[in-house]
């Protein structure tokens, strides 16, 4: 009876345990077939850009932060060890995105800096250009699918957003940097932090953190058009770790204590660091910035506030890396990851634009009267202001000299990191000089999309005339065919300009102007393969290859149409005036000019009778 009444239980069980191998069978197949589909197509592309990230701020280049996911990509691809940008944040972005000279985009500096005298200039606007076409429109025409969430800062009206440019879903913030845990402008010159969803004004969630809301919308967007089986190309330019500088608390605490020695001996160590793991040469030397303080000049309580300062922004990096864990995790989820390529790199060197002394009345009042505090106990959480004074900000780009806004190598060499299954090359490094007009070359060789042709003798795409790129290919570097790909030909120099700030590169060699105050307005030359530190000046040596290099930069000024800068021009002036303009009618702005006059004329009145 018992045996009898198990029966059709047993048989039941059976004919269960059977389907249910059969299913997990069909299903294997299925994954199976799903995946070497994907490996079978065009390679999805998944470009991260941080932002102010410094040359040995994560782990794979010799950082103490744990970003392990950036550790992973590294061990899955290639390292670049002597990768340029622009020395600040948009025209990075205009040539990364485009293969052409950031001048001829449109983009000479960010919009906020531009001078009014040269704003009637094409190559002065601050805003990508009609006669560039992006590499998201190139791969959206070839059968991509475009996404982008993140800062943009190429232009904010709706023929300049991203949606416009080629990208099929987005949501993106137009400014230079806004607030990392709700919908707030950084800056005064702001009146609100301009966040846009496919060119329509978005308002962000309650639950908003930048560097996680990134991520998610990006997986959703990927997500959304997952059954079609279209390859897809994904931007995701982060604000980290972009002033203010912001983080979750359980992030912070795990940096509190490891900055109490103070920014020489983290410059020091990551020095070390960056030479054990093969990223400068073993005799790489340093200098010591003229805007470097001396640590032990300062009171306990300042150390104590500095380190916190550190603290903030070593969470910020691991944050923004644990939420790029997420990402790679939901491409491995979902079968995409082996048909996936990582391209990561930072749009420019480590900011240093924080005050050197963050705790004074005046700035406290100022943040006050923006909605800012910047308290040592909720340094980084949601109210709160933090950034990076010049002296970590040049432990940030250890062992370089300079930092944004300046063409020493720490303004302008990031990291770079391209890897992914489809990328044969894993734990490789290459010491071979590239710049950011590569990237897109790059892109379209490894998805096989063409770039714009010569036709009637001029390069035209879209029924338009279009300005040629000047990058190349990454592939042979990676693949391993050629050490480097930039000769010491003539024709291989890369020229560059930031408001007077000057670069060129050749072979090895770089020639490099910085101006006032914190560059001496005079020409150096430095082999910076073997001195990336920049410590010894080759002009007084090397007059030949000088006047080489200053003729070829001449042709490069020349070629872009640069132009001088105004006397007395200051950036960050420059940025508190174009602000005032655009936010204020001239009576008001020659009003408050008119008042800050007359105090300056009281004051001295005052001074001269009490003396």
């Amino acid at each position: 009876m018992f045996t009898n009444t198990l029966r059709p239980l047993a048989n039941a069980l059976l004919r269960h345990t059977v389907a249910t191998a059969l299913i997990a069978g069909l299903c294997t197949h299925v994954s199976a077939t799903v995946a070497a589909e994907h490996t079978s197509k065009h390679p999805n592309i998944v470009l991260i850009l941080a932002d102010d990230l410094g040359f040995t701020d994560s782990a794979p280049y010799g950082s103490e932060i744990s970003t392990p996911a950036l550790s992973e990509l590294a061990d899955n691809g290639i390292k670049f060890t002597n990768y340029h940008t622009a020395a600040n944040c948009a025209p990075t972005r205009a040539m990364l995105l485009t293969g052409v000279d950031n001048h001829r985009a449109g983009v000479s500096n960010i919009p906020e800096m531009v001078p009014p005298e040269l704003q009637s200039h094409p190559h002065y606007q601050g805003t990508l250009g009609n006669n560039i076409v992006t590499v998201a429109t190139l791969l959206q025409d070839a059968g991509y699918h475009t996404y982008m969430v993140g800062k943009w800062h190429l232009g904010a009206t709706p023929d300049l957003l991203p949606s416009s440019r080629g990208f099929e879903r987005t949501i993106t913030l137009a400014d230079s940097g806004a607030d990392n845990w709700e919908q707030k402008p950084y800056l005064a010159i702001y009146e609100k932090a301009n966040w846009f969803a496919d060119g329509e004004r978005y308002t962000l969630p309650e639950d908003f953190y930048s560097s996680q809301f990134i991520v998610d919308k990006t997986i959703e967007f990927i997500a959304s058009n997952a059954a079609d089986n279209a390859p897809f190309f994904a931007y995701l330019p982060f604000q980290a770790v972009h002033m203010p500088v912001q983080a979750p608390q359980e992030f912070i605490d795990r940096y509190m204590g490891v900055y109490d020695m103070g920014w020489t001996a983290l410059r020091e160590q990551r020095l070390q660091r960056a030479v054990a793991l093969g990223i400068v040469p073993q005799s790489t030397a340093t200098t010591i910035m003229n805007t470097t303080k001396d640590w032990e000049k300062l009171s306990a309580d300042q150390k104590r506030y500095e380190a916190k300062r550190m603290a903030v922004y070593a969470a910020m990096v691991e944050a923004m890396d644990f939420h790029i864990a997420r990402l790679v995790t939901h491409l491995k989820q979902t079968g995409q990851y082996d048909n996936t390529i990582f391209i990561f790199a930072s749009d420019n060197g480590s900011e240093a634009t924080g005050p050197a002394n963050a705790q004074a009345a005046a700035l406290r009042f100022a943040l006050r009267q923006q909605g800012y505090s910047n308290d040592y106990d909720t340094l980084g959480l949601k109210g709160s202001f933090n950034s990076l004074s010049p002296s970590f900000a040049s432990a940030s780009a250890s062992p370089l000299a300079y930092y944004k806004f300046h063409t020493g190598e720490g303004g302008m060499r990031v990291p770079l990191i391209i890897a992914g299954q489809p990328i044969a090359a894993k734990r490789q490094i290459s010491h071979a000089f590239s710049f950011v007009t590569d990237i897109t070359p790059t892109i379209l060789e490894l998805t096989g999309v063409t770039p714009p042709q010569v036709k009637h003798g001029k390069l035209r795409y879209g029924g338009r005339e279009v300005e040629a790129m000047i990058g190349r290919s990454l592939l042979p570097l990676i693949r391993g065919d050629v050490e480097r790909h930039y000769g010491d030909a003539d024709e291989d120099a890369v020229g560059y300009e930031l408001a007077g700030h000057a670069a060129l590169f050749l072979g090895d060699y770089k020639l490099v102007l910085n101006k006032p105050p914190v560059g001496d307005n005079q020409w150096h030359l430095y082999n910076i393969a073997t001195d990336p530190g920049e410590t010894t000046d080759l002009s007084g040596v090397d007059a030949p290859r000088l006047q080489r290099m200053l003729n070829l930069y001449q042709q490069y000024e020349k070629r872009n149409d640069i132009q001088v800068m105004p006397a007395g021009f200051v950036g960050a002036r420059q940025v508190a005036l174009n602000g005032l303009r655009d936010r204020f009618d001239a009576q008001i702005i020659i009003g408050i000019i008119t008042l800050i006059i007359l105090t300056s004329f009281y004051a001295i009145y005052r001074q001269n009778n009490y003396e």
